[in-house]
């Protein structure tokens, strides 16, 4: 079950010839494919591109009707091995995956593919997760462009500029014989904005015909002596073919070329925050209209000398706004320029920042400096006509934002995982453990603080195989996910284990989706998927390949079960690699597969019950070992009612889902006396109000009793 359905918004890809399409990015990016003619499309989900797999998920329909072939694939390497039906057919194939830790992945397959060349016109649609809002390490997609020689598209993060860019860039790879990578921000996925739309186009030539009219090049494939042929064919016919078009096709834009004699040079994926920098500096009207001369970089890898050439001729100055490091277009730049033996002052990482994303604040900043260079009565004339409302908006651009820290979400049932690991600790002693990507690692984190190092997705068991060694009988413990396992850990994780005589153990975390990347299917979900074969046992596969020890615990609430799971993992006299398979479903997931089912029983009037945790004020202590221990977002403090009390005391706020897990923690696996579970009935039976009413009439007496007590007392 995905974060979110596109059934409705699907259906805006039916639009043809004279319409015009509003929406979000990614769907337009759908939009595009089908009007390219895209024979076939496959990915791996990961943010901030998960949403494409999605809308083609909900598309599946209409993209059959069109005899386009869709699946979710394995891992990154699989989709990106999915474009070799390009190789030797003109078919058209588009994958996606989340850059760079899917394009790591994909890396093996992206250079055969792109050492070989294409027939067809192959695209990867890569959704770039650098700056303040990603969750990777931070480096770039233009280093895989430039070791593979795959051309890099980065659009202006507009619709038309999109799906223009999708258009032109299956034309590309055709005319130059080389795979393009579309390149997507963020903000880039998830922009709104309209565009004329095409049909939709049905391939002339489909993936049936190539089935029945197999080709082969042996000179396609990456094998001596055609693989040194490949590498001149780079350089002396797909490259220039590629120059030519780029230039033929005027990808790359111009704006207010000649107006200064110094300009500005940017990815086009920054044009929106460079425009709009220059709006609050007063240089362009809200229409992007700009006083400075602009070129756009639309296609960020190969650089084209000759419209450099053009751009610079006349300028004293030109500053290149490039996200990331290193410098590779600065670097390029440089010598594309001293060849020509032009003395335009290149400026870009001296006035911006080397690394981290350049939000409007940090772009702001830096064009003001570079423009005070060249122009500072430009600035002395603008800037008192913006002092009000539009320096507010600078000083508010420049503003640090703090950060926040992620967290499991309420009633997460990986949280009771780390909860017991912890517990575990105090009887046996810290392990080394070993993280993976996915939720799970967020108890790396307050309250939990678990875990030493994480390799990959799928590396969990892999990150600790140094360990296994003889010399002492302490255990390592491994985490996975079972996205992470299924992408890679059943091989390089249990299956390295198993061969290697391993006797440590692996925790997979099994809540029934790929849940970090959007709660997408797997394997081994409950959900019965009508495209795909779920319902695979993760316990089946791990003794599928040769683990003889396997704990399935149905219910990661029980801190028993989970406790006592661990220990036997831990302390067993077996020898050999343990598994333990944790399962409880995603709750963030649950409530969106629940929530909406209520609503439909109340709405008929059926009897609904609901379980709510809450704290006895008067009861709670103040220890706060359920905040401690559980770290739940719906647990807080309040002051305390008491007046002879200081400590402030706990307090669960209405986002509570009541799992438990607060109350159970509090004391050592014992529910703690301040927290009561109520149950809140919507469409009460006449039983239901019966007993309320007998509730109250007995508490009502009991606490009259106790009031005329003490009023006797008083007396």
């Amino acid at each position: 079950m995905a974060e979110r359905s596109f059934v409705q918004e699907v259906q805006k890809l039916r639009l043809g010839d004279g319409d015009e399409f509003q929406g979000e990015g990614i769907l337009a990016v759908t939009k595009a494919l089908l009007q390219s003619g895209v024979s076939y499309v496959a990915g791996y989900q990961g943010a901030p591109i998960s949403h494409l797999m999605d809308v083609l998920t909900d598309a599946n329909d209409i993209l059959q009707e069109l005899g386009v072939h869709f699946e979710h694939s394995a891992s990154e390497a699989t989709a990106a091995a999915t474009l070799a039906a390009s190789v030797n057919y003109p078919l058209r194939g588009a994958v996606t995956f989340k850059s760079t830790v899917g394009t790591n992945v994909a890396s093996d397959a992206l250079a055969n593919l792109a050492s070989g060349g294409v027939t067809g016109g192959a695209m990867l649609i890569v959704g770039e997760d650098y700056g303040e809002g990603s969750s990777i390490m931070q480096e770039r997609s233009h280093a895989f462009a430039m070791k593979s020689q795959v051309w890099l598209i980065d659009p202006r993060p507009n619709l038309p500029s999109i799906v223009h860019a999708v258009e032109k860039g299956f034309e590309l790879s055709e005319a130059s014989n080389t795979p393009v990578m579309l390149e997507l921000r963020i903000r880039a996925c998830h922009v709104h904005g309209r565009f004329p739309t095409r049909d939709n186009v049905r391939p002339s030539f489909t993936l049936k015909d190539a089935i029945e009219n197999p080709k082969r090049d042996v000179n396609r494939i990456v094998l001596p002596p055609a693989s040194y042929l490949h590498e001149q064919e780079k350089t002396l016919t797909r490259w220039p073919a590629a120059l030519n078009f780029i230039q033929e096709h005027q990808l790359n834009e111009f704006f207010s070329e000649d107006v200064q004699n110094f300009g500005i040079v940017m990815q086009g994926g920054l044009y929106n925050g460079v425009v709009r920098s220059l709006q609050l500096l007063g240089l362009a009207d809200d229409f992007g209209k700009t006083d400075i001369p602009l070129y756009v970089l639309n296609i960020t890898y190969p650089l084209v000398d000759d419209e450099f050439k053009r751009f610079c001729t006349g300028k004293h100055g030109l500053l290149v706004v490039e996200e990331g490091q290193p410098d590779f277009i600065e670097q390029n730049i440089h010598s594309i320029l001293h060849k020509a033996g032009l003395n335009t002052q290149i400026h870009g990482k001296d006035v911006l920042p080397m690394g981290g994303e350049y939000t409007g604040g940090v772009l702001l900043q830096g064009i003001r400096a570079f423009v005070g260079q060249y122009a500072a009565h430009l600035l002395a004339v603008t800037l008192p006509a913006v002092q009000s409302s539009k320096q507010l908006l600078i000083n508010e651009a420049v503003a640090q934002v703090h950060p926040r820290p992620p967290s499991f979400c309420t009633g997460c049932p990986e949280r009771p995982i780390f909860t017991a690991i912890k517990m575990i600790e105090k009887e046996l002693g810290q392990h080394h453990v070993s993280c993976d990507i996915g939720c799970h690692l967020f108890s790396i984190l307050p309250p939990f603080n678990i875990g030493a190092t994480t390799m990959g997705y799928g590396l969990g068991w892999a990150g600790a195989a140094a360990f296994n060694t003889s010399e002492t009988s302490k255990r390592t413990v491994s985490i996975m996910g079972d996205g992470g396992f299924w992408h890679n850990g059943l091989t390089s994780g249990v299956g390295n284990a198993v061969f290697n005589q391993s006797d440590n153990l692996l925790l997979v975390v099994d809540n029934g989706y790929s849940a970090a990347t959007g709660g997408q299917d797997v394997l081994s979900s409950k959900a019965i998927n009508p495209i795909r074969n779920t319902n695979n046992p993760i316990e089946k596969a791990v003794r599928g390949v040769g683990v003889e020890w396997v704990k399935t615990v149905t219910n990661t609430y029980s801190l028993d079960q989970m406790r006592q799971a661990l220990r036997e993992a831990l302390t067993t006299k077996q020898q050999g690699p343990k598994v333990i398979v944790a399962q409880s479903e995603c709750m963030l997931n649950r409530q969106r597969r629940v929530k909406p089912l209520i609503r439909q029983r109340i709405q008929k009037g059926e009897r609904v019950v609901r379980e709510r945790f809450g704290i006895d004020p008067d009861t709670c202590t103040g220890d706060h070992s359920c905040i401690r221990l559980s770290g739940c977002p719906s647990l807080s403090i309040k002051p305390n009612p008491d007046p002879l009390r200081q400590d402030p005391v706990a307090a669960v706020s209405d986002s509570c889902v009541g799992c438990g897990l607060c109350g159970e923690v509090s004391q050592a696996a014992v529910l703690c006396p301040s927290f009561y579970r109520a149950e809140i009935i919507n469409n009460p039976s006449a039983w239901d109000r019966f007993k309320q009413g007998l509730r109250l009439r007995v508490i009502g007496w009991l606490q009259n009793r106790i009031e005329r007590r003490l009023e006797g007392i008083s007396a």
